[in-house]
């Protein structure tokens, strides 16, 4: 079934649907990520997290692979939901910014799609504090391919 022949939900349906899901990917567990918020139409996902003391490093601060991990997790979300779960993205290459440090705790993610065609797709993600504060800043180029369980 292809995207254009699967019936499209609503981004409520859709939302709920990976809220409830029971497949979750453990290491979306890890990171302690909710999808939050999500458009179809516009090709952006909002995710929160959870962020565990055990991802900081010896100053405090959460460790910049963990950043990265939460900014590349919602940027894959976004294209498997803007595909209507028929494709995933695994990513060619990312660059990230860290902006401010991240201190363990509630941290938030927004993902959107800036370009996905037949051989690669766009994205760009930021990362918030509790607070609201911009704490880093990812590009993410990724090669769209069928959504599939190994």
């Amino acid at each position: 079934m292809t995207e254009e022949t699967r019936p499209r939900v609503s981004d409520a349906e859709m939302l709920a649907r990976f809220q409830n899901s029971k497949k979750r990917p453990p290491c979306s567990d890890t990171l302690g990520m909710r999808l939050a918020a999500l458009s179809q139409d516009d090709q952006w996902v909002r995710m929160e997290f959870d962020v565990s003391p055990s991802f900081a490093n010896p100053t405090g601060a959460v460790q910049g692979g963990f950043i990265s991990a939460m900014l590349d997790e919602a940027m894959s979300t976004a294209v498997i939901i803007a595909s209507n779960v028929t494709m995933t993205a695994p990513t060619l290459e990312m660059k990230t910014s860290y902006l401010k440090r991240l201190m363990p705790g509630k941290a938030s993610v927004e993902a959107r799609i800036l370009r996905l065609g037949k051989s690669a797709c766009f994205m760009e993600a930021e990362c918030f504090d509790a607070e609201g504060a911009l704490v880093a800043k990812a590009t993410a180029t990724a090669i769209p391919m069928p959504f599939k369980r190994l």
